[in-house]
């Protein structure tokens, strides 16, 4: 009796295991491929990728916010906030029963002319946005207490000249603060 009790045994884990170590889009998905300390993705077909002394994700309680910029006088950012954060999986943004999805983003365009620093020029683009449908979705493939990593693919759009921005191919690969 205890041999079939230790055999079922190992087989539960054997099977837990196998299945947890499967990876599809439902549970995360891959990584991406943003080097270690960085988020990229293509804006309008054009990749952006941010600099590690600028990029840093951070959590509070259930929310964690992701965010990265390229620098200089000519930056670009990206901002990603999980409202509902619950480990490895993916967040819509927009959709759901509120039409706010689980998760908000903003693309940043910031360009400072050096004759007069002090008015830069800057554009954002934010989703979810009126409407309520799905816009996109980041996908969080792996989370430990140092870092955060995933893929993310949104449409945002400028409340001021009603501009969108699709951003796709999006990955991060991003130390917590």
């Amino acid at each position: 009796m205890k041999t079939i009790k230790f055999i079922c045994a190992c087989l539960l884990v054997s099977s837990s295991l196998f299945i947890s170590s499967c990876s599809s889009d439902s549970d995360g998905g891959g990584g991406g491929s943003a080097a270690s300390g960085t988020m990229k993705a293509k804006v309008g077909g054009s990749w952006v990728t941010t600099i590690e002394m600028a990029t840093f994700a951070n959590q509070v309680g259930p929310v964690i916010q992701i965010q990265g910029n390229t620098g200089g006088t000519s930056s670009k950012a990206f901002v990603l906030n999980i409202m509902t954060f619950d480990g490895v999986g993916t967040y819509d943004i927009g959709g759901g029963e509120t039409g706010l999805g689980q998760a908000n983003v903003s693309y940043v365009e910031t360009t400072v002319d050096l004759s007069n620093p002090t008015a830069p020029d800057i554009k954002t683009w934010n989703a979810p946005y009126e409407g309520g449908e799905k816009v996109g979705e980041i996908k969080v493939s792996e989370v430990t207490d140092t870092y955060i990593k995933g893929t993310y693919s949104f449409t945002a759009k400028n409340n001021e000249d009603g501009s969108t921005k699709q951003i796709t191919e999006g990955s991060f690969n991003v130390n917590f603060f």
